[in-house]
């Protein structure tokens, strides 16, 4: 990894994304995906889409509880990618409408979110 490299190698494809979408936290991934524009969120799911197996073969071959920041980043990105994936493929042009019961459903911890603490959406 270099330096200006937050993410293990082979996925520099989603630098771009790791501020908006590399989030702790179910629930403040859900949020993202409700405040998130169509175009955002689209723009992720064609960028992290196909290194989606890469990125769980990467995962998979570490254990996930002494994962590096940079693996932790990745794991956060295709965690929302799951979040974004539902989005895109789908709720597409109805998601819009699905956000407003979305922000109804509290979303206090999750099993991928062991280790930390909750955040309300």
């Amino acid at each position: 990894m270099n330096q200006a490299s937050t993410l293990p190698g082979g996925f520099s494809a989603l630098e771009p994304f790791v501020a908006q979408w590399g989030l702790s936290g179910t629930a403040r991934r859900a949020a993202q995906r409700t405040a998130s524009s169509p175009e955002a969120r689209e723009a992720f799911f064609e960028a992290a889409s196909p290194l989606l197996e890469a990125a769980l073969t990467w995962l998979d071959d570490r254990d996930l509880a002494t994962l590096p920041p940079a693996g932790r980043r990745l794991m956060d990105l295709m965690l929302s990618l799951g979040h974004v994936a539902l989005a895109v493929e789908i709720q597409g042009p109805d998601e819009v409408k699905s956000a407003v019961w979305r922000d109804r459903m509290r979303i206090d911890r999750s099993t991928a979110d062991q280790g930390i603490s909750s955040c309300s959406n």
